[in-house]
């Protein structure tokens, strides 16, 4: 009979069988069709390998048709037992649909009950059995879209267990039990667990420093589960495979310092890497994922990725919509607003594979400060104390190039034959370049290729070196920071114009724009360190290359670490972002009405204008909300030039733009306070709002929070920009934020 635990349970294996089966043709259909196995030097294994021959595809199917037939036949068996129960059941099947304008959506959704609930087991285990009753209870005790019903008030399941009592967090002495949470079985997590070791020290050191400077502060412990999504069969797992072959690591660099940081915090983890753990940990019911969890979340804090969010929304049913405020995003390059925004992303053309989540846009957290509209978490660098400093120094060979590239793809890139060759007059030139037996055809003669080195070895190599140089591609990782707090120069070629998802296929389909700020291959590098450690010149130009290099060979330079990418820097801003983040409950103020009656009075502006009249600032008469975060005491308002982003503008000024300001930009009076004239003011879904087109007077409102926005620019109009002051060397965090 429906709804008994050994119907479930056969519903649950059969369930079970069906996912197994067409996650195992799915991924010989990838296999089957990808080019990757067709091209390429890393192809070392015939083709005919990973296609599975005509007549086992031919069972596979025939397996998977006996399956959805018994299926079929068990539908049927249930639906006759549940005519014979009907009659049995009474009163159960004499509910009526209610009639509640509170619940709009009620009859409806029991219409759609009527005809699919045999479409998902889950149902069935919630206790659905096709009687309108089942239905109702199931709508409004699991899902909400029904009143509860009087007669279930004292039949009614248990109230939820009250919350935990908080638990005081408290810094940790020893990273061995974050060891055993990471688990085994993939390279990714061999790599991951070795960089957590050998960073180890530095690692306890740092939270020493910052447990100090808290002074015993309160903090309470959260629970978090970490879901690395990209490691997961089920999304493919590309990255384990190539651990050992000069792959790509700068994903799980930042992973394993993530685990390191969360860990020593004192919070409690639960890390995952496959998709039946995820569920297990989350309570998903058995079925394909259409119903709530069975219980309340038991995490305060979800880290995750791309992937990591496909699949939670994908089995987590309407509970997904409820606990998403507490997913944070790991996201390498970030996410703008317009693209987070569905319906906007589908009606600008802003859509791509990735966006579209209608998530805060600080709850993504990008590698590299470059998108203020996301958090910025990033990753760290070994740092050095004086004595390993001054030993380096003393070692540095003027004459020694060490190239950025592991894998030999990036040796091709067009011209590099020109630049090289001066390279070489004045450098010997070394290489890390990933090869099984033959040395890369892609690699001149010239270059001394060491092969892919263990993270030791390639550190002595860079601690030996003068300089580290770059062929314009991969874009931000992690390689060039270690260059440099090893000392050595970073010389990298500058893109005119450049490079972003409207001139180049590597960002397109990224959900970022990074219209006119990817202006070389490091654009932090380039921005936040510069010379003499970084150098970004036009590779084209033989002469400005050439006259670099000689510069170069003659500066002398210390080994250099930015704070923020320390282990007390990325600790400070871990916790700063779990003590001072919470997307459930802040929530943005009401946009004012349109339209005013002479009744309606506005409260008085908290800005003011500054002193020497070129922006606002928070007036000192105006009241603070003490919880508000960032401390609303960094305001400075600025209107931007019409070829300027907010971002842009901030920087010009030596601030940065803070998105969770722009609440307080968002209002008429403000275009008064900076004398700017407003013949018209309009409210609509704009991400480059609040913004004036000067030239016809006309202002304009945000009429959608989730888009305000730092990015973005339109030579029509002038942008009002929220910036804010930050602390030296760590531009995630203003001086009174800590």
């Amino acid at each position: 009979v429906m709804g008994t635990l050994e119907s479930r349970g056969v519903l649950r294996r059969m369930s079970d069988m069906l996912e197994m089966l067409m996650k195992r043709m799915d991924i010989l259909a990838r296999l089957e069709n990808s080019t990757d196995f067709h091209k390429g030097d890393e192809a070392r294994f015939p083709l005919d390998r990973f296609q599975p021959a005509a007549g086992l595809m031919e069972r596979i199917q025939a397996i998977a048709q006996n399956v959805s037939d018994i299926a079929i036949k068990v539908d049927q068996i249930l639906r006759n037992s549940l005519l014979n129960g009907k009659v049995m059941e009474g009163r159960r099947d004499q509910c009526e649909v209610p009639r509640d304008p509170k619940y709009p959506d009620c009859a409806g959704k029991v219409e759609w009950m009527r005809a699919r609930w045999t479409s998902d087991p889950c149902y069935a285990f919630f206790g659905v059995d096709g009687t309108e009753c089942s239905f109702l209870i199931y709508l409004s005790e699991v899902e909400w879209f029904c009143p509860p019903l009087p007669w279930r008030n004292r039949t009614a399941a248990a109230p939820s267990p009250p919350p935990r009592p908080p638990v005081q967090a408290a810094f940790r002495s020893d990273l061995a039990h974050l060891l055993e949470l990471i688990g085994t079985g993939k390279e990714s997590l061999s790599f991951m667990k070795k960089r957590i070791r050998h960073l180890a020290q530095q690692w306890l050191r740092a939270a020493r420093r910052l447990e100090q400077k808290l002074k015993g502060r309160q903090r309470d412990q959260k629970h978090i589960l970490i879901h690395i999504g990209f490691l997961t069969e089920e999304s493919g797992d590309v990255f384990s495979p190539r651990v050992l072959k000069g792959g790509p690591l700068g994903e799980m660099v930042q992973w394993a310092d993530i685990l390191a940081a969360l860990f020593l915090l004192g919070h409690s983890l639960r890390v995952t890497v496959s998709l039946k753990e995820l569920q297990s940990h989350l309570g998903v019911p058995p079925g394909r994922g259409n119903c709530p969890l069975t219980s309340p979340l038991p995490f305060d804090l979800i880290y995750t990725d791309y992937h990591g969010l496909q699949q939670m929304k994908q089995h987590m049913g309407l509970s997904f919509k409820k606990y998403r405020c507490r997913v944070r995003v790991i996201d390498t390059f970030g996410t703008e607003p317009a693209y987070n925004h569905e319906e906007y992303a589908t009606l600008r053309g802003y859509r791509t594979n990735w966006g579209y989540w209608n998530l805060q846009p600080t709850q993504f957290m990008t590698m590299f400060p470059h998108t203020p509209d996301n958090s910025f978490m990033g990753f760290v660098s070994e740092e050095l104390n004086q004595t390993e400093k001054q030993l380096i120094k003393s070692n540095k060979v003027s004459s020694m190039a060490v190239v950025y590239g592991k894998e030999a793809s990036i040796w091709k890139v067009g011209g590099k034959e020109k630049f090289l060759a001066i390279l070489n007059k004045y450098m010997e030139i070394h290489g890390t370049v990933y090869y099984e037996t033959q040395r890369p055809p892609e690699v001149p003669a010239f270059v001394k290729n060491h092969g892919l080195l263990p993270q030791h070895e390639f550190q002595q190599l860079l601690r030996k070196a003068k300089l580290f140089i770059g062929f314009g591609f991969p874009y931000e990782g992690p390689a060039p920071l270690e260059a440099i707090a090893n000392g050595c120069v970073f010389l990298q070629a500058r893109f005119n114009p450049p490079h972003s998802s409207l001139n180049h296929e590597f960002f397109r389909g990224k959900p970022t724009s990074r219209e006119a700020s990817v202006s070389s291959q490091h654009p932090y590098a380039e921005d936040f360190i510069g010379k003499p450690h970084v150098w970004t010149v036009d590779y084209n130009n033989s002469e400005e290359f050439e006259a670099a290099v000689k510069t170069i060979m003659r500066t002398q330079v210390d080994p250099y670490l930015p704070y923020e990418y320390t282990c007390e820097g990325m600790l400070e801003r871990i916790h700063a972002y779990i003590q001072h983040q919470d997307f459930c409950t802040t929530s943005s103020p009401p946009l004012p009405p349109k339209t005013k009656s002479p009744a309606m009075q506005s409260p008085p502006s908290p800005l003011v204008l500054s002193p020497n009249a070129t922006h606002l600032v928070w007036s000192p008469r105006a009241s603070r909300d003490p919880q508000a975060w960032p401390p609303v005491g960094s305001l400075q308002v600025w209107v931007s030039e019409p070829r300027h982003t907010c971002t842009e503008t901030c920087r010009r000024h030596g601030l940065v733009c803070e998105p969770t300001f722009f609440r307080f930009l968002n209002k008429e009076e403000v275009f008064l306070q900076l004398s700017i004239t407003c013949d018209s003011t309009e409210y609509e879904m704009n991400h480059l709002y609040p913004a004036v087109a000067e030239n016809v007077h006309e202002c304009y409102l945000q009429k959608e929070p989730l888009l305000f926005s730092c990015a973005g620019y339109n030579t029509k109009y002038r942008r009002l920009c929220p910036c804010r002051d930050f602390q030296q060397g760590q531009v995630a965090l203003c001086r009174d934020c800590l």
